[in-house]
């Protein structure tokens, strides 16, 4: 199948953009008794730039796809998904090899749950708009990267990391809150429609999504805004 090659051909990629990024990137003083984890945010960045923009681009440029989130996808978003699903299994392996279960455990069942959720968009050829709504979350997680970076390197007590801050929750918002709860009615309203299978698997992973993203929130104004 094309799709999985376009999702090792991304697996690759990212892995190797990955061990690249610490030249390419050096970390600061701050940030060198743990560099792994400094080229791991930056390889996150670097995904959620291209999924992120990618998604918002395919909606700009294709209006109609938001008529029909199953069935059709202008070109390249079904390729956009599959590179996704590539990143998301690279940064399963790299978190897994280089982090501890209990540090790890949840973004380890995120990982899994959108694997499976975008491995069936890209096996079946169906559902990729829906997968591209998904992909626009990724506009906010930019910006959650960025702070994981200023706080790697020490400019918290910035304007820099303050106006992040600033536009970080209003991403959140609308592009992580808003969203997801879209994506939540929208399987409600056609539950008719959606197979069973699918609905539950849609299902289940908008009922993980929706409180680790409260929780989440949570952090964010309780670090940032409410210290």
């Amino acid at each position: 199948s094309p799709g999985l090659l376009v999702v090792a051909g991304s697996f690759a990629a990212f892995r190797l953009l990955n061990r690249e990024l610490e030249r390419l990137v050096p970390p600061p003083p701050s940030a060198r008794r743990n560099r792994w984890k400094w080229r791991n945010i930056w390889t996150s960045l670097a995904h959620s730039v291209l999924s992120g923009g990618g998604a918002l681009a395919g909606f700009c440029l294709h209006p109609e796809l938001s008529e029909d989130l199953v069935g059709t996808h202008p070109p390249g978003a079904h390729s956009l998904v599959a590179v996704s699903v590539g990143y998301f299994l690279e940064d399963f392996v790299d978190m897994l090899c280089n982090q501890k279960l209990h540090q790890s455990w949840e973004l380890l069942f995120h990982h899994s749950v959108v694997i499976v959720c975008f491995g069936i968009a890209v096996l079946l050829h169906q559902y990729v708009g829906f997968a591209l709504v998904a992909l626009l979350v990724e506009i906010n997680s930019i910006f959650l990267h960025l702070r994981q970076i200023l706080l790697m390197a020490n400019l918290v007590h910035t304007t820099c990391y303050r106006l992040n801050s600033i536009i970080n929750l209003g991403t959140y918002v609308v592009f992580r809150i808003a969203t997801l709860a879209w994506m939540a009615h929208w399987l409600f309203l056609n539950r008719q429609n959606v197979p069973p299978a699918t609905y539950a698997v849609g299902t289940v992973g908008m009922a993980i999504m929706a409180p680790m993203n409260i929780i989440l929130l949570y952090r964010l104004l309780r670090s940032d805004f409410f210290k």
